[in-house]
């Protein structure tokens, strides 16, 4: 294996002369009651992006995105750092994953963090959420094992902002950075600063000290939009933070609630250069903060019903329905029918819904262009997200489901991969208005509309919308949006937490019950 220089030539550096870090990671969001289990090769077909790049292919895929990683390349040409590229696996959301998965990837990346011929860093990119077979923060594992690998070099870690944090992932680390921004924007912005702290203390500019303070609450999902209140004061406050000179990163997850761990719950970190104090005075009072939103916390979501409802009443479209349930970004199947059923029953003009649905996909392609679509679509993974659907139609086209997303969106993510994907006009389209759904082989995150428009969809002239997700799909559709409405829909990723049974995390949670 061979490092990969980042532009030694325009820095007017030789190698020699510059800090060789490390950068890779198992990205996974783990949803505890999904059922289904998590193996390698789920982690290789990933949820709408590369899968496991190795070495040099992680930088080349990243480069031009808007994502962590991006983020630390474009820091290690501003802060002269050489990038030794190892493993990044995922991302990736489905359920619990097998032991013999982690143990696969924590060794792979293991194995290439020690083939590197010098190494005076590493930055991990992890999402904060994995659950493994026997290590139920199984983020904390791999940092764990890094640590007792490599215990004299500096380990900076970034996750996402819906990471449950413990106090042994704090301990294994040197900084722990979450995303800022739900729907993640700022994910390059991590990477530049991950970067940034890193050189700095490489060269001894800084010593990082952080410290973890946890509210004893759920911050639902649904309140974790952090563009408007009640959270915007508390991630603005963070910002102001960072403009202190000693302190090096304040970070507010929102927590995840669909990983049944001791650890769940949102938290607040906050590194310091060297000083102890000051980290857990504004980390406890970034805590105090966050305890005292709970009250305005109350869940009141329309069901799919009244949301349908809702949305054909509504005097300006298009109108975007969230369907919860059936969040794919947070570990669901993709295929759930709640809402669909609702349009079909209450003859509803001019939606789109996306299904995954590789048995429908294939007998699409089979028709082909033109040719009649009949049979049922969705419910077919589990029986958490409806029954499946008979649609009625024609084939209006086909693709191999690939788009590029350029601007910055939720994550980051710029090429993305639906596998085959096919549009069918079901039945009570009009020639002014009709009603597409869109069936893709793979699980596809919605959190571009090019998903629709490199499928002919021109999302602005329909009325209805449905993306499955809570939060993260704003990024992409309000800008199109006239209104928004987030549905109580059943599934995995259910927002109500009445609708699940909590046995790991801590029952005295508020918000849990």
């Amino acid at each position: 294996m061979k490092l990969y220089y980042l532009s030694l030539l325009t820095l007017g550096l030789s190698a020699a002369e510059k800090p060789v870090v490390a950068v890779g990671g198992i990205i996974h969001e783990t949803n505890t009651f999904n059922p289904r289990k998590t193996t390698v090769a789920d982690f290789e077909t990933g949820i709408g992006g590369s899968g496991i790049l190795r070495g040099e292919d992680i930088l080349r895929e990243s480069e031009l995105a808007n994502s962590t990683t991006s983020g630390i390349i474009e820091g290690a040409r501003r802060y002269g750092l050489d990038l030794f590229p190892t493993v990044q696996a995922g991302p990736q959301t489905i359920g619990m994953v097998t032991r013999e998965t982690f143990e696969s990837l924590a060794g792979e990346l293991l194995q290439r963090l020690k083939a590197a011929p010098r190494l005076e860093g590493i930055l991990l990119t992890l999402h904060g959420t994995m659950v493994a077979e026997g290590f139920p923060h199984a983020d904390a594992e791999v940092v764990r094992r890094v640590r007792q690998s490599f215990p004299k070099l500096p380990i900076i870690v970034t996750h996402d902002y819906h990471a449950n944090v413990s106090q042994e992932i704090i301990d294994h680390s040197t900084v722990l950075i979450t995303y800022k921004e739900c729907p993640h924007l700022d994910a390059r912005e991590r990477g530049l600063q991950a970067a940034r702290i890193m050189a700095d203390v490489i060269r001894g500019k800084v010593k990082p000290v952080q410290v973890l303070v946890k509210p004893p609450m759920l911050l639902n999902l649904v309140f974790q939009n952090t563009f408007v209140d009640p959270l915007k004061s508390i991630v603005d406050e963070s910002k102001r933070l960072e403009t202190n000179p000693k302190i090096l990163a304040a970070s507010v997850p929102g927590g995840y609630q669909w990983a049944d761990i001791p650890a769940m719950g949102p938290g607040v970190i906050v590194a310091t250069d060297n000083d102890p104090a000051l980290a857990k005075r504004e980390a406890q009072r970034l805590s105090d903060m966050l305890w005292a939103l709970r009250d305005r916390l109350v869940l009141n979501l329309p069901d799919p019903a009244r949301a349908v409802a809702m949305a054909m009443k509504n005097d300006r479209f298009p109108v975007v329905l969230m369907d919860t349930g059936d969040n794919i970004g947070g570990g669901s199947s993709g295929d759930g029918t709640f809402l669909l059923a609702e349009l079909l029953e209450q003859k509803a003009p001019g939606w789109v819904v996306a299904i995954s649905d590789p048995e429908a996909t294939e007998a699409a392609f089979k028709a082909g262009v033109g040719g009649s679509f009949d049979m049922p679509v969705g419910g077919k993974t589990d029986k958490l997200h409806g029954e499946p659907l008979r649609v009625r139609g024609r084939v209006k086209s086909l693709s191999d489901g690939r788009f590029i997303e350029p601007e910055v969106r939720h994550g980051g993510l710029r090429y993305w991969d639906m596998g085959h994907t096919a549009v069918i006009e079901a039945d009570g389209s009009t020639r002014d208005l009709s009603n597409f759904l869109l069936l893709t082989r793979k699980r596809i995150i919605p959190f571009s509309v090019h998903q629709l428009t490199s499928n002919g969809i021109y999302p602005q002239r329909q009325k209805i919308l449905v993306a499955k997700g809570t939060v993260a799909p704003r990024a992409a559709y309000e800008p199109i949006a006239a209104k928004i409405i987030e549905v109580d829909s059943g599934g995995v990723t259910a927002v109500n937490p009445k609708r699940f049974t909590f046995q790991k995390a801590n029952p005295a949670l508020f918000g849990l019950k």
